[in-house]
């Protein structure tokens, strides 16, 4: 049986996505896990310390999924486009209320700044904008910054524009892009 952290992640990662960090209570939150409200301040001292623990959650799911797609992709230009196949592959995954976008950026956009989440979603943004940018450099491009900047540019205005469109179809029309930009194999 999960641990009631566990369960209370869970809870947060399907409430917070569907109805947003604001929307969700605390009360919400026990139910969905079916743990006592103890349970919960015994595992996070507080809703924002479950907050900022649901980034980083969702940060290394993608991380994950990234990895799998990298571990799949045979050539230089695969291994950038997988960033983009990764993004899609959280798109596709069964939503109870559909697609909403990334889940960092919706997270991000209802906290205030300074906050600690804030700083997880800073984060794993910059950690992204790095990693586009290293494998960028693998293909042998010219100037690696620039095209990793407008490669990483277009994967988030994607992803905006997908969570707006409640489709991935502008990641797909992105990563076609970026595929433009880059050395063919």
């Amino acid at each position: 049986m999960e641990s009631a952290r566990e369960r209370l992640l869970a809870a947060a990662a399907r409430r917070f996505y569907a109805n947003g960090i604001t929307a969700t209570g605390v009360d919400t939150l026990i139910a969905d896990a079916k743990v006592a409200k103890m349970s919960l301040y015994n595992n996070f001292s507080s809703k924002d310390d479950l907050v900022t623990a649901y980034l980083h959650r969702r940060h290394n799911e993608w991380l994950e999924l990234f990895n799998r797609r990298l571990a799949g992709a045979h050539t230089p230009r695969g291994r950038v486009l997988a960033v983009f196949d990764a993004y899609l592959d959280h798109a596709e995954l069964a939503y109870e209320v559909g697609f909403r976008g990334c889940g960092l950026l919706n997270g991000a956009a209802e906290l205030p700044v300074g906050h600690p989440g804030r700083e997880a979603v800073r984060g794993h943004k910059a950690e992204v904008q790095q990693l586009v940018t290293e494998l960028v450099a693998a293909t042998g491009v010219g100037d690696p910054e620039l095209v990793g900047e407008h490669i990483y540019l277009l994967v988030e205005g994607a992803m905006v524009s997908a969570g707006l469109d409640g489709s991935p179809d502008r990641l797909h029309r992105a990563r076609n892009l970026a595929g433009a930009l880059l050395p063919s194999p």
